[in-house]
């Protein structure tokens, strides 16, 4: 099965957005009739094997743009990446991409309105560019989790199949569970989903998890999808609410950064209104990037920009409005059997 990577990419922008004078040379399609599953499976497939060859942390040489959650805000996504209806052509896509890497921290699918075109759009993106869109797991990468929260659904409405679905997940066992960010100046900058755990106190700890697997209930690799900072907890670890991972306090994140001379832990999987929080004398920040989470939490979105130097800064954003203009393509009603997400 032969698909055309271009092609693709620039079908999606296409579909994202709604003009009936425009006069693109690719024409708005039904994007359902191109991606079949056979082709989804094809991009799937291709993508894993670029995934099976990073190592669980991946390494980055700064200056890299950090992404916190998406999660199916397609809309959102393409605003990060400089694509709005104003312009949205894959020129200025690439041009971007080419002076701009990426890493997105996971959970990139569930509650949105297009969770398929969001995951599916970033994998077409690390398939252009592997060297400069980075992608690791989030705690919704998950099987177990994509059947609750939305894109289970979203994939059999959409195709009426599960094939796509399960092609799909089989690539999320395949991604990157961490990374580390290179700079000139500084300690390098570490970063996964969730948080850190009792027992992974190194590096090479994180080495030795066998990430091609669902991710399981409890251990190392639960932790680092789902544990969260806590600022108000007497002890280094206590059991999270969310019913996997953990809470920690300051002492073990500063201990673990010590460790292995890390300057900053970098993290999302926090809803946090203003888009960012650090914590911990600035030695831990979450970044989330699904701005007006879920449409109505009203929260700013941001991105982290770190330089070459190892100095950063935050880009904020408030939520692209889907529901204030005719211009984007809306799907007929929000998926209704999606459960309340815990924050």
């Amino acid at each position: 099965m032969i698909f055309d990577i271009d092609y693709s990419i620039q079908l999606i922008l296409n579909n994202s957005f709604s003009n009936s004078n425009d006069n693109n040379t690719l024409q708005k399609t039904d994007i359902l009739k191109y991606f079949t599953p056979d082709i989804i499976h094809q991009i799937c497939e291709d993508c894993i094997d670029i995934f099976i060859n990073e190592n669980n942390i991946v390494d980055i040489e700064a200056p890299v743009t950090v992404c916190g959650d998406i999660h199916g805000q397609l809309h959102d996504l393409l605003n990060i990446l400089n694509i709005t209806y104003q312009d949205y052509s894959i020129k200025t896509l690439f041009e971007q991409i080419n002076n701009t890497k990426y890493l997105f921290l996971g959970d990139f699918v569930d509650r949105g309105f297009y969770s398929f075109e969001t995951i599916l759009f970033l994998i077409l993106l690390k398939l252009k560019y592997p060297d400069r869109i980075y992608l690791i797991r989030g705690n919704h990468e998950s099987s177990n989790i994509t059947k609750i929260y939305g894109f289970y659904d979203e994939i059999i409405n959409k195709f009426g199949t599960s094939t796509p679905y399960l092609n799909i997940t089989n690539l999320f066992n395949h991604l990157p569970i961490s990374a580390t960010i290179n700079t000139s100046n500084k300690d390098p900058y570490f970063a996964m989903h969730g948080g850190i755990s009792p027992d992974l106190l190194t590096l090479n700890d994180f080495d030795a998890i066998d990430r091609i697997q669902e991710p399981p209930h409890k251990g190392p690799m639960c932790d680092l999808l789902w544990s969260d900072p806590e600022d108000n907890i007497n002890s280094d670890y206590k059991v999270s609410p969310r019913g996997a991972g953990y809470l920690f306090s300051k002492r073990p994140l500063k201990e673990f950064n010590y460790t292995n001379g890390l300057s900053m832990v970098l993290r999302a999987h926090q809803l946090v209104m203003e888009g960012f929080k650090m914590m911990f004398d600035d030695e831990l920040c979450t970044v989330w990037s699904a701005a007006n989470y879920c449409y109505r939490c009203g929260n700013l979105g941001s991105t982290l920009n770190i330089d070459s130097s190892g100095n950063y800064e935050f880009s904020l954003f408030e939520g692209v409005d889907i529901n204030g203009t005719d211009k984007l393509i809306l799907p007929v009603k929000k998926l209704s059997n999606s459960n309340e997400y815990f924050l």
